[in-house]
């Protein structure tokens, strides 16, 4: 494609130098062939924009780029669905935004998704985000890239830990969002309990700083499941208005239409960024200014200390290849994109989030998002357990270490989303080994400080004692507390906790509240290191067998504690197989055989008879461990294991003392 558009670039050159003695004045000087192919690029650049007249689609003042913004499972995705149903769109299943296999297995949103849909004589590009203030960096570099917001709140829940978080990242960057109370066709949601939680959102956008503008929010009555929206409360529309009429036309009215040049030089943030077998990188972002063609050439760019930077050393330009754009739930090719629209394009090969894409002339980059600080880290490493090398394909150090890479090229908040991240290499057939969380603290002159969180849990009254107890031990201090809305018998906690304290917290409140639980959390500022926790995990069984479990030794051992194997399952010396009921850690053989004799006996053997195990999950696993353990992470299996796993080298790294 660049050698045809090279030579009949260079014809053109040959017919006007000919014809024009002041054009040959200009070009003789030229020492090189890049100056020369500056200058025809330019030349060409000014005769396309004066021969083209101006294109009104790309009228800057008929796109809306709207985020829609909640707490986790509040109803954005099902949101989502109906938009585009009511746009015309055809939804192949329930959920279409949800792409990811991991998202549909658990109902949840871990990646931002663009898509374009068409309302009367306007465009709207929304944005489903996740939801989970684990995925916070998705929502922080998505709300840079629109004008507006939808920010939905359960009516009967009320606003939650994370609807705090992403309405913050919202007021943070000037939205002004529209408040859509969702499922107010549930039975225990009244017209008063609506008004409350007006009220409270009303306060919570008070509490972050919202100004005069964003305060006088419109309000919307939704419900999502079954497809309308309404301006006044109602659990019945009339058949007329059972649609996402409303919803749509306030977003036009109330969302402002981007403020930005098509006649100045293009330039785009790249927000998102995924990999094509066939098309390479293709980078996706908001057009901060001008127009973008197919063909067009551009390069990538990057502040740094030094100044601006060009990330393809060696390289003038890129040309682009392709330009794409998502309407409704399929890719289509566009032509051309201008200033405020939001774009896909393939092309170039090194710039990635966060970097800017322009014109070659062009050498001012655009200012990136700056995420919330990582709070937690983990260490990658070889699985080098005596098991290795039986379920996995990709099992090197140098394999896991460009899949990390990988992965932190698209997704900047790798570090905070660890079990997601495990989950989806297990799929590809990694085996690694994995170590426990762990905090990373601040230092303010001789201060220690730590992440704190805020925490709001909801529970049935008889489990307040218990769960207060467990996060007393885990250095909680409890903010708030009074009972749940609508709810009889339900009381609701609002408490700050070191992140420390709660690793591995989640499975220990489920069992804690026999499942009937409900807990948020989100992180809130860096404070004074509260101390040592108090006693939060019991000690482990560790084998000290190689070979088979057997129903006869495990017979034994489940007075000691709780296994976390079944027979039939390999274990190896330094593996876990259970808690022990005490502190302290107990070296056990659960791969113990029952001793055969060549004496009949009278009666048959008695049948063993064992309880149901407790099989760990990997995110019950990443909460478990402790300091000197691993997680050995297989696509077939999850082992937990102690870090050296012979017992007398064990013996003496205890002794040594603790970071």
């Amino acid at each position: 494609m660049v050698g045809p558009l090279l030579r009949s670039l260079f014809s053109t050159t040959k017919k006007c130098l000919s014809s024009s003695t002041c054009l040959r004045s200009h070009l003789s000087p030229a020492p090189g062939a890049a100056p020369l192919c500056r200058s025809f690029s330019a030349a060409t650049a000014a005769s396309a924009s004066s021969a083209v007249a101006p294109d009104p689609s790309l009228d800057p003042s008929r796109l809306r780029n709207v985020a829609v913004i909640a707490h986790v499972d509040h109803g954005k995705t099902t949101l989502m669905d109906r938009l585009l149903r009511q746009c015309g769109a055809d939804i192949p299943h329930e959920r279409a935004m949800d792409s990811i296999s991991l998202e549909r297995e658990r109902g949840i949103t871990i990646a931002s998704k663009v898509t374009a849909i068409s309302w009367k004589e306007s465009e709207l590009n929304m944005v489903d985000t996740p939801g989970h203030a684990d995925f916070g960096g998705e929502v922080e570099r998505v709300v840079g890239m629109v004008e507006g917001a939808v920010l939905v709140v359960d009516a009967g829940e009320g606003p939650l830990a994370q609807t705090k978080f992403v309405l913050a990242k919202a007021l943070k960057y000037g939205l002004r969002p529209i408040l859509l109370l969702n499922k107010v066709d549930r039975p225990a949601v009244s017209e008063e309990r609506c008004n409350e939680v007006e009220s409270l959102v009303f306060d919570l956008f008070a509490s972050l700083g919202a100004t005069e503008e964003q305060l006088d929010f419109p309000v919307l009555y939704a419900s999502a499941k079954e497809g309308w929206a309404s301006s006044n409360f109602t659990k019945d529309p009339p058949a007329n208005a059972r649609d996402m009429s409303e919803l749509l036309n306030t977003i036009v009215r109330h969302v402002p239409p981007p403020t930005a040049s098509l006649d100045a030089s293009f330039q785009m943030l790249v927000s998102m960024m995924e990999k094509d077998f066939y098309l390479g990188r293709i980078l996706t972002g908001r057009v901060a200014s001008g127009v973008i063609r197919v063909g067009d050439k551009v390069h990538g760019i990057r502040a740094a200390d030094s100044g601006v930077q060009k990330i393809e050393e060696g390289k003038a330009c890129a040309v682009v290849t392709k330009l794409m754009k998502k309407k409704g739930t399929s890719m289509v090719l566009i032509d051309s994109a201008g200033a405020g629209d939001i774009v896909s394009m393939a092309g170039l090969a090194t710039p990635s989030i966060g970097h800017t894409v322009a014109n070659v002339e062009v050498m001012t980059a655009l200012p990136t998002v700056e995420l919330d600080p990582p709070t937690i880290s983990m260490t990658f490493g070889v699985n080098d357990s005596p098991l290795a090398g039986r379920d996995g394909i990709h099992l090197t150090g140098g394999k896991i270490g460009d899949r990390l890479m990988a992965e932190a090229e698209t997704n900047l908040a790798i570090n905070v989303i660890p079990g997601i991240l495990i989950e989806n290499m297990r799929r590809e057939g990694f085996e690694l080994s994995v170590s426990p969380p762990k905090v990373m603290y601040k230092a303010e002159g001789k201060q220690k400080l730590e992440p704190i969180e805020e925490v709001t849990i909801e529970v049935n009254e008889e489990h307040v004692g218990l769960v207060m107890e467990a996060l007393s031990h885990r250095r909680g201090e409890i903010v708030d507390m009074g009972p749940v809305p609508g709810h009889p018998g339900r009381t609701r906690l609002s408490l700050t906790c070191p992140s420390r304290g709660l690793v591995g917290y989640r499975s220990v409140f489920s069992s804690d509240t026999r499942g009937t639980g409900f807990m948020h959390r989100a992180f809130l500022t860096y404070d004074k290191h509260r101390g040592p926790l108090g006693n939060v995990r019991k000690g482990v069984l560790v084998s000290m067998g190689y070979g088979t479990v057997t129903a006869h030794a495990l017979m034994s051992l489940e007075a000691r504690g709780t296994l976390f194997v079944t027979p039939g399952m390999e274990t190896y010396d330094g593996m876990i197989i259970g808690e022990h009921s005490r502190d302290s850690d107990l070296d056990v053989n659960p791969a113990k055989a029952k001793e055969l004799t060549n004496v009949r006996s009278a009666g048959k053997d008695e049948n063993t008879k064992l309880s149901p195990p407790r099989l760990i999950t990997l995110e019950e696993a990443i909460g478990y461990v402790a300091s000197d353990e691993l997680i050995e992470v297989t696509p077939k299996a999850i082992r937990l294991r102690k870090r050296y796993l012979d017992v007398n080298k064990r013996k003496t790294m205890s002794k040594r003392p603790k970071e």
